[in-house]
């Protein structure tokens, strides 16, 4: 039987698109809320100096998207309990990007609800509380 040929992206730029097309913005009204509701974890996946310069959306765990499967993945030996597959997941990173690709990938560690809350900027603008670090 012949293998169905499966089209893989070949650039970062169709890496993003694609994740973007499979998981879902959510703005940042719609994010304080559920924030506020307790019923979502919330990720920052931008590299450490980006969080020290200008901190962090209030509550959110801090995981650099290089350590992501390791800590959501709940057989790992860095698994972070925060990461529930049946929590809804919102990320976020300095412009979208790379929360889309984060997002992306906690749908195929089986996480259920993932949404990208996109660029940090973003929640700043939209009055989001910010804990700095």
């Amino acid at each position: 039987m012949a293998r169905e040929e499966v089209e893989m992206p070949t650039s970062v730029k169709e890496m993003v698109a694609a994740a973007n097309a499979a998981v879902p913005r959510i703005a940042p009204g719609e994010a304080a809320e559920l924030i506020e509701s307790g019923s979502a974890l919330v990720v920052d996946v931008r590299d450490t100096p980006e969080l020290q310069a200008g901190g962090k959306v209030a509550g959110a765990v801090h995981v650099p998207r290089g350590m992501l499967e390791f800590r959501a993945d709940p057989d790992s030996p860095y698994h972070d309990p925060a990461f529930d597959r049946d929590r809804t997941v919102l990320v976020y990173c300095a412009s979208g990007g790379r929360s889309a690709l984060a997002g992306r990938t906690l749908q195929e560690l089986g996480y259920r609800d993932v949404r990208n809350l996109g660029g940090f900027k973003d929640w700043i603008e939209s009055g989001g509380a910010v804990e700095r670090t």
